[in-house]
């Protein structure tokens, strides 16, 4: 009877030494896998959040690039603006130095005559256009009234200046230094007056005749603008002009 009890206490005793080593071993297999998982799932999020660092960075350059393309579209849409009113610019320029040589062309022909003679002077220049006139073919001496043969050499060229509708007009008036004498002194006791006077006589003719008079202007010169010297006849002849100038609106 003990030797049963005895047999079946060391079974028993078996049994729970061996039941404790599969407990045992099954734990540290368990805690081996789970370890494993863990450095899986760390792993993971450190490529995860390497991923979201190299996202980051692409997303930003992207969004920088974006920015940038958007300023260069900006760029392009203002410098094309501005290239088409260099053209639009240009074309006007290009029409208006038609125009200009145009009613260069129309003057030099209607007034070559007096051109031929000396009398009438034109040119072109920077938008331009100058005609000088010599005095004594528009007034009699020491007199600012324009003559009845002056009033037919402004007509001809009124006809011209009646089609110029983009340009002011000038006139301007223009005397040798030789000084005022004898009884004219009293109505231009200098040669500012007579210039003035007759400048004005010549742009309210312009005006009488169709001119549009917000384009006219008139102004005198007396003797400090001249074209040639003072000491011959010939040079004081050309100094005393009217200046008849063609130039842009202001």
């Amino acid at each position: 009877m003990h030797k049963k009890a005895l047999s079946f206490i060391i079974v028993l005793i078996f049994s729970f030494s061996i039941g404790g080593c599969v407990t045992t071993a099954t734990y540290e297999k368990k805690s081996a896998e789970a370890d494993s998982q863990a450095k899986e799932l760390a792993a993971v999020k450190a490529d995860r959040d390497d991923l979201d660092k190299v996202l980051k960075a692409k997303t930003d350059d992207l969004s920088k690039s974006i920015a940038d393309l958007r300023q260069k579209t900006a760029d392009l849409e203002a410098e094309n603006t501005r290239l088409k009113e260099n053209v639009a610019e240009l074309k006007k320029k290009e029409a208006e130095v038609q125009s200009e040589s145009n009613t260069y062309k129309q003057l030099t022909q209607e007034m070559k005559g007096e051109i031929a003679k000396g009398q009438i002077t034109i040119s072109e220049l920077k938008g331009k256009l100058t005609l000088d006139v010599v005095d004594k073919i528009l007034f009699a001496s020491g007199h600012a009234e324009v003559t009845k043969e002056g009033l037919a050499v402004l007509q001809r060229v009124i006809d011209i200046l009646k089609n110029v509708k983009d340009k002011a007009i000038r006139t301007e008036g223009h005397t040798d230094n030789v000084k005022i004498k004898g009884a004219l002194v009293k109505q231009y006791p200098t040669n500012w007056e007579l210039s003035a006077a007759r400048a004005i006589n010549v742009a309210k003719y312009l005006q009488q005749q169709g001119i549009d008079p917000t384009l006219l202007s008139a102004t005198g010169f007396g003797e400090y603008k001249p074209v040639a010297g003072n000491d011959t006849s010939e040079g004081r002849a050309k100094n005393r002009r009217i200046a008849i100038i063609l130039l842009p609106k202001e």
